[in-house]
């Protein structure tokens, strides 16, 4: 399974999104979230949630299909910083930022309390998503994590690789599926799961499942409402992730809240 690379039209915005970082975000706070994904999980209705920080958007912008892909999911809510400021600079705020690694508990403890069992897939390694699986679980009492599987690096370019992880989801018959794989791997995987698992609501976390178990630490919460979860990452991970901060997100970043800015004084000026 690959990204895709070939030019596809973008999905039609939908009501009560922000165009932002050149996709188009839901203006949602967490618990809208949580409403939204139990009313549809109440009536058996499944969905997806892609959660874009700067990483996201700027591999968006390099590629018409990975904004449909983006676009088409049932939520997208603003997983970085950057993004909520850019909108405000737009005059079109985001009401919150909503990361992965927030819904993987709130959603899990919405889960308890209805019953739904949940699935975790990703992680980096086996010991990392039981870890999850258990910290959610005592997290959670009633959670019922129905499975917890860490595909081996590569899996979606082996022969029936790809068959062989959808098996296992789809074997467990879970309501909320949480896949820590990166984007747009997870997020590729997710819209094949769907067409398996339909009713289950999918959300796609990135290194959400790794800040569970607690093998990866996040920053505290005021460095979170300051926008430097980043430099808290780049300092715990600086070979991993160095180029990534430095060298890709940070220019895009700056472009991006630069040119909202530019947006912003012309407006005031011709307004």
């Amino acid at each position: 399974m690959t990204a895709p690379t070939t030019a596809a039209p973008p999905a039609p915005a939908m009501p009560g999104r922000v165009r932002v970082g050149g996709v188009e975000v839901d203006a949602v706070r967490e618990e809208e979230v949580l409403q939204r994904v139990g009313t549809a999980l109440e009536a058996g209705r499944g969905g997806r949630i892609v959660t874009p920080n700067v990483d996201i958007c700027r591999a968006a912008a390099a590629d018409p299909a990975l904004r449909a892909l983006i676009g088409s999911a049932d939520l997208v809510v603003a997983d970085g910083m950057p993004l909520v400021w850019a909108a405000r600079l737009l005059g079109t705020p985001l009401p919150q930022r909503v990361t992965g690694a927030d819904l993987i508990w709130s959603l899990s403890g919405l889960a308890a309390e209805r019953g739904w069992p949940v699935y975790l897939l990703g992680g980096g390694s086996p010991g990392v998503v039981h870890r999850a699986a258990d910290r959610l679980a005592d997290a959670c009492p009633g959670l019922r994590v129905s499975g917890a599987h860490a595909p081996p690096y590569g899996f979606d370019g082996t022969p029936g690789g790809v068959a062989r992880v959808m098996g296992k989801v789809v074997a467990a018959a879970p309501r909320l599926v949480f896949v820590g794989l990166g984007f747009p791997r997870q997020d590729l995987l997710i819209t094949e799961l769907r067409r398996e698992l339909p009713e289950a609501w999918y959300v796609g976390c990135g290194a959400a499942i790794a800040f569970a178990a607690g093998t990866v630490a996040r920053a505290p919460g005021w460095l979170r409402q300051a926008g430097l979860e980043w430099a808290y990452r780049l300092v715990s991970e600086p070979g991993r992730l160095a180029r990534r901060y430095l060298v890709d997100d940070l220019p895009f970043a700056a472009r991006l809240l630069g040119d909202c800015l530019a947006k912003r004084v012309t407006h005031r000026l011709t307004g």
